[in-house]
């Protein structure tokens, strides 16, 4: 079986590299650093294809410019692969707004571009897509809230399981990120539609993980990990602190990937994140990093909320249970921090 993953230094496509590389399948990883462009040197990922390369035993890198259509369709008519994995993207919402071209060019065009070189020569291959609930923009918080000592939380309890795919995703404010991530999501659900090709439509909520190289503008969970361990400030924007997040693990999102190429269903969007049993506050988080590494987080609320943020985000698993029953969160918050703890503490003993 053959493979291609695209991001795949990054925290999402790394691990879907080790999954299918210890079962003995051909990867392809795709990856140029653009990450490092985006966030510069902190947001680089080579140390991960680095550690990839030394530690996989089928698995090839090639950098290559998602934006490249000739050299994205190339790489398909020479390697015609079985299962891609596309998780490459401009993944920030505040940073989209500085290089909004930069930022539809990636996520969007570089979608269509990795669509139509599979349609065109690996039209039996499953198609996974990494989208993002961004696409839903901020109609979120229109559901009743109730403000709690240390969290929002939905006032309704028919909200209790979060937000499910039946959630609109127009007529809201999404984000310039939330708008290109919305267009490659609709493209992958067409191409699955329309051609029938076997794509699936992952839209995640906060994926994170020992891998992941997160910065103030893009991965929460991983950049209060590092602030927390090296003693830096952090800024948390808005809400008091009391936002919820759902963590989900990167090992969680692939098992998810496999059982949808298993049993593909064209066209099809799932909701996927920590769900309920992984949902926490900002100061939630901080207070469960103080309690188990005994470090202190050196934090300040900023004066302004961010532009279409979620309020309260829980992912509903509803659809995704049903349809896969054999998948489910098998990492919770607790053992998510602790690994990321001790990855961090590694990192920052070598330095």
């Amino acid at each position: 079986m053959r493979v291609i993953v695209t991001g795949s230094s990054g925290l999402i496509g790394s691990a879907a590299v080790r999954h299918w590389d210890a079962l003995d399948c051909q990867v392809i990883g795709v990856d140029n650093d653009m990450r490092a462009t985006f966030f510069g040197p902190q947001g680089s990922t080579l140390w991960n294809l680095d550690r990839l390369e030394s530690e996989t035993k089928n698995f090839s890198s090639v950098s290559l410019d998602i934006r490249d259509r000739e050299g994205v369709a190339e790489l398909f008519r020479r390697e015609t692969p079985d299962l891609v994995i596309h998780c490459a993207a401009q993944p920030s919402h505040d940073k989209a707004a500085d290089i909004p071209f930069l930022d539809f060019e990636v996520n969007a065009n570089g979608t269509l571009n990795l669509l139509e070189a599979t349609r065109q020569y690996a039209p039996e291959a499953v198609f996974c897509h990494m989208s993002t609930n961004k696409v839903y923009g901020d109609a979120p918080n229109e559901l009743a809230l109730s403000e709690l000592e240390t969290r929002w939380e939905y006032a309704d309890p028919a909200d209790w399981d979060g937000i499910d795919e039946s959630c609109r995703i127009d007529q809201t404010m999404h984000s310039l990120f939330g708008a290109s991530k919305t267009a490659a999501d609709v493209l992958v659900q067409e191409y699955g539609k329309y051609f029938g090709l076997k794509t699936g439509i992952f839209r995640g909520g906060c994926l994170t993980g020992a891998s992941h190289s997160g910065v103030e503008l893009h991965g929460f969970l991983s950049y209060l990990v590092h602030v927390a361990v090296t003693g830096k400030p952090y800024t948390i924007f808005g809400y008091q602190g009391k936002q919820v997040r759902d963590q989900i693990e990167c090992s969680d999102v692939v098992k998810a990937f496999e059982a949808f190429a298993n049993h593909p269903r064209p066209g099809e969007v799932y909701n996927i994140g920590g769900g309920r049993e992984n949902a926490a506050s900002v100061l939630e988080c901080i207070q469960m990093i103080e309690d188990i590494s005994g470090h202190r987080v050196r934090w300040a609320l900023g004066e302004e909320n961010r532009k279409g943020d979620h309020i309260c985000y829980i992912s509903n698993l509803g659809k995704l249970r049903r349809d896969f029953p054999e998948w489910d969160i098998r990492v919770s918050l607790q053992e998510i921090l602790t690994q990321m703890l001790m990855a961090e503490e590694r990192k920052a003993a070598t330095v």
